[in-house]
């Protein structure tokens, strides 16, 4: 199914410390595979995972230098695809016949993440200013795989009114379930990220973080970006001086099959690494087996096809955002 607003996307692919340089990584993405690989140069790559010869997956081959070389026949592809050498026929002049070219996609680095766009891009991978503070620390959670639409696992990052049911004892309790008001606007920040954002947002939470041990009103700001990106921003009242942010970014590998990376950028420089992983894939394994149940599993946008609360405004605005943006992946258009 072709969707030009995500063809035209960033998405993410890999955490880049996975793909060393002569590694290969066969994955999905919009229903296409792909094979992401590293030459010798450090250039990271994507490419369609097949042969144009006999159609063999070139994941299942390796990579030699700045190549990527195929397991049947030997043909081997350089980062841009054109084809540099057919063993077969050694004499062959190859490289100016763009007939024997290995289908490639835009691949870039950023965020720590590999990114791939199987269309044109429309505009970089988006701003995540946070990432950069030097004062902040940086680790990366997941990938964790979900048998869910990606617009739905968006949505659920944006809701606070399942805090207590899902996340008890940790992110909310049932003694504390109003979702106070709070405010939607648009968000433009200047430098290529436009969506919505919500502010004053606040929620009792029993553990806000790995780090504390009694529970506190937290103040939470939310943005959506992108069609399948959120980033949300945490404030405990009874930790002074702490803060985080949580980015989101959504793999879309199927209609309703997905693939979630998640960035921790946060003043925590106590705890370890493999804590901070630890509480972030507590959380997302109690979200899971709502993700996977939902029906229908694409995210129905048209108006009344759920029934919404003022709690949902923020939900209710990603949604108009996706009618405007005229994303067909993952969802049940109007």
């Amino acid at each position: 199914m072709s969707d030009p607003c995500l063809d035209g996307d960033w998405h993410p692919v890999a955490i880049s410390a996975s793909v060393p340089a002569g590694a290969r990584l066969a994955t999905r993405l919009l229903g296409r595979d792909v094979v992401v690989w590293r030459g010798a140069d450090g250039a990271v790559h994507a490419t369609e995972d097949r042969c144009p010869h006999r159609g063999t997956r070139l994941s299942i081959g390796k990579v030699q230098g700045d190549e990527i070389v195929c397991a049947y026949h030997g043909w081997r592809f350089a980062g841009d695809g054109r084809c540099l050498h057919v063993p077969a026929h050694p004499a062959l002049e190859v490289a100016s016949q763009t007939r024997l070219c290995a289908r490639t996609h835009h691949a870039c680095e950023r965020y720590g993440l590999v990114w791939v766009c199987v269309g044109e891009p429309a505009k970089p991978v988006l701003p995540f200013p946070e990432f950069d503070d030097p004062h902040l620390r940086i680790v990366h959670c997941g990938p964790y795989e979900v048998g869910a639409a990606g617009p739905r696992i968006v949505e659920n990052f944006l809701d606070m009114a399942h805090f207590g049911w899902i996340h008890g004892g940790i992110l909310g309790d049932l003694d504390h379930t109003e979702v106070g008001d709070y405010q939607v606007a648009p968000f433009d920040d200047g430098a290529g990220g436009t969506g919505v954002i919500a502010t004053g947002c606040r929620f009792w939470q029993p553990r806000t973080n790995s780090l504390a041990h009694d529970g506190s009103e937290v103040e939470y700001t939310y943005r959506v970006l992108r069609p399948l990106t959120a980033i949300l921003t945490k404030l405990p009242e009874a930790q002074e001086g702490f803060r985080e942010a949580i980015s989101l970014h959504v793999q879309p590998l199927e209609q309703e099959r997905s693939r979630v990376f998640i960035i921790l950028a946060m003043t925590n420089f106590a705890d370890p690494d493999e804590a901070l992983r630890g509480f972030q894939d507590t959380i997302f394994a109690q979200d899971l087996p709502v993700l996977e149940n939902q029906r229908p599993a694409r995210l129905p946008l048209a108006s009344g096809a759920e029934q919404s609360m003022a709690c949902d405004r923020l939900s209710l605005a990603y949604r108009r955002l996706l009618r405007e943006w005229g994303v067909r992946w993952g969802v049940i258009a109007e």
